[in-house]
């Protein structure tokens, strides 16, 4: 009765979310007490539906109840772990819903402690003592507490599967051995465990070695991580020191300009103001003198007149003329500044070019491989359209800049340095940097595909300027019946089914370059692996055969 009396006080003290003695104890409304820490945690679940209920009797609370802690149950709590009731006894240690039940027990049962193979049942620590003291238990196989069981009986026979059939790799029973299963390669389920067990024990030595590779992988990597970061660090530092310094130069032009300027400002005006006061003391002198002689016109006295004349009709040395430099004062210098603005600019947009591709070429990690379907290219698909400022004049661009047929007359685009003077070549607007992706539809007696550094020649006497005869383009000559590749001067024949339309594909960090046939399957025409210093561009060339074309298609 006493050991019924412990078990009725735990049961009444516990809490039915923990199912161990309540801590910091709390009642809710409804009249149920839990822990603190438990209703708080099970409530937080809850507060996304805005709607809080009793784990037990599911009572519904809005809002969200206020916990305060039950003083009265906390000292009650105290004075019976003074008495000795700190833990459940071994017997009481009740089974949650992802534990294994005993089989025996009645009303709550107990956590199992053990699973016999034979019995095909599992016991608490009270209940499995006959498998003890019981020489009837003595040959029973107890194993850790197992929730199937069940599955070691066969469901025909109703029999142990003591047997493996590795016929039909499945467990079976003895009975199955000599029905269904006969002829069959069967060994024990003992037998067949420990073959597989040696096959697991060398599976596991492979799971760990692989295990030890891959965290020697990581810490490599976070090595990586590291250094990338202190060298981006150090890169963002010394750039913003460079940068500044930059600041610092055109602040220090700057200010020269405005120094040179006032001091020339003030040089002049000088000048002019000097100039400015002897004409206004010529005037002074010039006006007494045309007072004098006004006075002298209106004398009467014939003699008096002709005596003072001389002296006033002697006038003295005028001033220079005043010649005027038709400038615009300081307004050249505005232009002055403007150009070179301009050149820095036009500068940095080139330069800038080559920094953002230095940044994007940092790649720790190999390059992922060219991809297998069309699919795959498609991903990294990209839309090209054609620069004007680089189209020979006999190229006429249409579809947005996309198209570019050969014409029998010159087209009326005006005077640039980069266009193409002696080749019917035209070159993408867009740089190409990272992995690339398109295609082209084409049509005529020959085009070429091409891609190109943007310092490719533009003119000259010899070849060196058409793609693919120099070392800054290559270039894919699709002919009627044939293909070739050309780079540096060098002619390469390719074979591959005919098709009007071609797959392009770079991974510029790579430095790998394909060419594909398109049609109803993708073949390989010709790949190239090299290493690009520069961003490339798209290019297309032609050979003055008035009609033909070449699109660069629309990929979705």
């Amino acid at each position: 009765m006493a050991q019924k009396g412990v078990q009725l006080d735990w049961e009444t003290f516990s809490c039915s979310i923990c199912l161990d003695l309540l801590k910091d104890p709390v009642t809710i409304t409804c009249g149920h007490s839990y822990c603190m820490n438990c209703i708080k945690s099970f409530w937080d679940k809850e507060d996304e539906m805005q709607i809080h209920s009793c784990p037990q009797c599911r009572l519904f609370f809005i809002p969200r109840p206020l916990l305060v802690k039950n003083t009265m149950l906390a000292v009650l709590l105290e004075e019976l772990k003074k008495t000795g009731l700190q833990a459940a006894p071994a017997d009481l240690c009740y089974a949650g819903p992802e534990d294994v039940s005993c089989d025996v027990c009645t009303g709550r049962k107990l956590k199992a402690f053990k699973s016999c193979l034979v019995c095909l049942a599992s016991y608490c620590e009270n209940h499995l003592q006959p498998h003890f003291e019981s020489p009837a238990f003595v040959k029973h196989k107890l194993v850790d507490p197992c929730k199937k069981l069940q599955e070691n009986i066969c469901s025909r026979h109703d029999e142990m599967m003591k047997m493996f059939c590795r016929t039909d790799q499945q467990c079976i029973c003895y009975l199955c051995s000599v029905d269904e299963h006969k002829g069959h390669d069967t060994v024990s389920a003992a037998a067949e465990r420990t073959e597989r067990q040696r096959e697991l024990e060398v599976s596991r030595q492979n799971i760990q070695q692989r295990i030890q590779d891959r965290e020697k992988d990581v810490k490599e990597l976070q090595q990586e991580v590291e250094a990338i970061n202190r060298s981006a660090d150090e890169a963002v530092e010394d750039s913003e020191k460079i940068f500044t310094e930059l600041i610092r130069l055109i602040q220090k032009r700057s200010s020269d300009v405005k120094q040179q300027v006032r001091s020339q400002q003030e040089t002049e005006v000088s000048r002019v103001k000097e100039l400015q006061e002897k004409l206004e003391q010529e005037i002074t002198e010039l006006k007494r003198k045309d007072a004098e002689m006004k006075k002298l016109s209106h004398t009467e006295d014939h003699t008096q007149f002709l005596h003072n004349y001389p002296s006033l009709s002697a006038l003295s040395e005028s001033t220079s003329s005043i010649n005027i430099r038709p400038l615009r004062y300081f307004e050249d210098v505005t232009a002055a500044v403007s150009e070179l603005r301009d050149k820095l600019q036009d500068l940095l947009r080139e330069k800038w070019t080559n920094v953002s591709l230095t940044v994007t070429e940092v790649d720790v990690l190999l390059s992922q491989p060219e991809p297998k379907t069309r699919a795959g290219f498609l991903k990294y698909s990209h839309e090209i359209t054609l620069d004007p400022n680089t189209a020979n004049t006999l190229l006429l661009l249409s579809e947005g800049n996309r198209k570019a047929t050969v014409m029998n007359q010159q087209q009326s685009y005006s005077s640039h340095p980069h266009r193409f003077t002696k080749f019917c070549q035209v070159l993408s607007r867009e740089s190409l940097t990272g992995r690339c992706y398109w295609e082209l539809e084409r049509r005529g007696e020959g085009v070429c595909i091409a891609v190109a550094y943007k310092n490719v020649s533009r003119g000259g006497r010899k070849n060196n300027g058409g793609f693919g005869y120099n070392d800054k383009s290559w270039m894919l000559n699709c002919n009627n019946n044939s293909y070739t590749f050309c780079y540096n001067k060098v002619q390469t024949p390719v074979s591959g089914p005919q098709s009007s339309r071609v797959g392009v594909y770079l991974d510029h960090s790579a430095g790998i370059l394909s060419f594909y046939s398109i049609s109803e399957t993708m073949t390989l025409l010709h790949r190239v692996q090299t290493t690009f210093t520069q961003p490339l561009y798209a290019g297309l060339g032609f050979y003055w055969s008035f009609g033909d074309i070449a699109e660069f298609c629309k990929l979705k």
